[in-house]
């Protein structure tokens, strides 16, 4: 459905060009949902905002390619993408409160990426926008659908702007850190909110993510990001329970487990992600890396190490070296 080759995304600042994406390739399917993981900064929404040109601007600098319904996103002008936007590929973003407009009725919002769309009056718009919002779980939507956004709760607003994305059913649905900021019951019921118009729909997710525990409950297949490349990807099984790549493995060891004894320190992962324009040599994980080799100095290339485990793809020299994962990291999944 939707096809990424060599997407690098750069901002210009006074110390040189960012690399914040640093030649990703990425397959998307219909109906599946792949989430998107790592550290804050490791580019992955940079990557997902850069496929719809939300990021653009003369500091920018993206390349590479995204094929989607025969449509180039990356080179595609801005009256391209607007029929595309909102119409095929749609986004939530992660701050709703930011993201919606104070001065219009959260009704009008909606109907207004119908109008966009769809060749339907304004009334109709209003009772389409109306049947939405009681789709995403919004109460008594009629009366709701005239309230202003700072009238609604932290998860209200969250599902305004997924009837929103949803508005003109469209074939990929990019959710960009949906649940942050939000209690853990609210966050339970935005997931499965996801899940169900998913399985409804048909829609293909793209859902960006810290949060392993997200991932485990909502994913078929993770893409884990780090400094702006892909270090492993596979299936949730495949990701989670055996993990490769010893960025992927670190990040699951310091995750807190919710049963055994409580530890009196979690794991971490020594150092900090390079954040600036200069990048090391080779491997960027390999100064944080307890398992450097001298090959670390050359740029691994994403692959798969083990033929009989088919789509597991990690970009490390370690090949099939073992490496212990603690059960505490385990016992969250």
């Amino acid at each position: 459905m939707l096809s990424v080759r060599d997407l690098r995304v750069g901002f210009r600042t006074r110390s040189g060009v960012v690399p914040a994406v640093d030649g990703v390739d990425l397959d998307l399917y219909a109906g599946e949902v792949l989430a998107i993981v790592g550290e804050s900064g490791s580019g992955k929404s940079a990557m997902s905002m850069s496929l719809v040109g939300l990021n653009r601007g003369p500091r920018t600098m993206i390349s590479g390619t995204a094929h989607f319904r025969g449509i180039e996103l990356i080179s595609a002008s801005e009256r391209q993408l607007r029929s595309v936007r909102g119409k095929h590929i749609a986004v939530v973003f992660q701050d709703a409160l930011a993201a919606l407009n104070p001065l219009h009725r959260i009704g009008k919002q909606v109907a207004e990426m119908i109008t966009l769309h769809q060749k339907v009056s304004g009334r109709r718009a209003k009772d389409m926008a109306v049947q939405m919002l009681g789709d995403v779980g919004i109460s008594n939507p009629r009366h709701n659908a005239e309230a202003y956004p700072h009238q609604f709760s932290g998860g209200m607003r969250q599902r305004a702007m997924t009837a929103i994305a949803l508005a003109n059913d469209p074939t990929v649905l990019i959710a960009d850190e949906p649940t942050t900021a939000l209690d853990v019951t609210i966050q339970a019921q935005i997931l499965d909110l996801l899940k169900s118009l998913q399985r409804e729909l048909g829609t293909a997710v793209v859902i960006v993510t810290h949060d392993l525990g997200v991932v485990a409950d909502i994913a078929d297949r993770v893409a884990v990001m780090y400094s702006g490349r892909i270090v492993e990807i596979g299936t949730t099984e495949q990701v989670l329970y055996a993990p490769k790549h010893p960025y992927t493995r670190g990040l699951l060891a310091s995750t807190p487990g919710v049963t055994g004894p409580i530890p009196a320190s979690l794991p971490t992962i020594p150092g900090s992600p390079p954040m600036g324009a200069e990048r090391p040599d080779g491997c960027s994980f390999a100064p944080r890396c307890a398992f450097v080799l001298r090959e670390c100095a050359t740029t691994p290339i994403l692959a798969s190490h083990d033929p009989s485990d088919s789509g597991h793809q990690d970009a490390c020299w370690l090949g099939e070296l073992t490496i212990p994962v603690p059960d505490e990291s385990r016992s969250t999944l």
